[in-house]
């Protein structure tokens, strides 16, 4: 297999180490395999990629996408570092409302996946970063949904005391007051 996966505190978040071929000429690494995903139980069907920069300081999310246009997300960096988070929406989840954290680097070519259910925001900690989502289903407007970054019920620690929030974002709702749809152990679209 040509990557290491590991549950993570909270075992639907997945975090995924390829194995890095160096030499003096660079470096090679397989980023998606189907067959090793599959074998993992993760999905293999992601339909849309998407690429975004963003400078130190900031917080995009946290986001997440209703039924029928739910979304799981795998996501990379390729420029700098970032600080990720997903916190678990769905309803009679043992782990509602709890959040969990991993670095995510260009250097160490780490990623996770996060499943349908699931809020996703991360900070951006190097003076800026790149970062490429793989998504399971297209971007839907009317089915765009978030929760308020800082919501002391969730009581994410972000690192920063200051930090650069979009018009957008600063709006969300708390958890408590989200749209959201997804119920622990019913299945929307992977």
């Amino acid at each position: 297999m040509s990557f290491t996966f590991k549950k993570l505190s909270i075992p639907d978040v997945i975090l995924i180490e390829p194995k890095v071929f160096k030499d003096e000429r660079g470096f090679f690494a397989e980023i998606f395999k189907s067959s090793d995903f599959k074998e993992a139980g993760l999905p293999d069907n992601f339909v849309q990629f998407n690429h975004s920069k963003s400078t130190k300081g900031v917080i995009r999310g946290l986001h997440y996408q209703k039924a029928p246009f739910a979304q799981g997300k795998l996501i990379r960096v390729l420029k700098g570092e970032i600080f990720d988070v997903a916190v678990d929406i769905r309803r009679k989840s043992p782990y509602f409302g709890k959040w969990l954290g991993v670095g995510l680097s260009a250097e160490k070519m780490n990623m996770i996946y996060i499943p349908v259910g699931f809020a996703h925001g991360f900070l951006t900690v190097s003076d800026e970063a790149e970062i490429e989502y793989y998504c399971t289903n297209i971007y839907s407007a009317s089915s765009d949904r978030g929760i308020l970054y800082n919501d002391p019920s969730i009581n994410i620690d972000w690192h920063i005391k200051k930090p650069i929030i979009s018009a957008k974002d600063a709006k969300l709702p708390l958890l408590s007051a989200a749209d959201n749809d997804f119920v622990f152990g019913f299945e929307f679209l992977q």
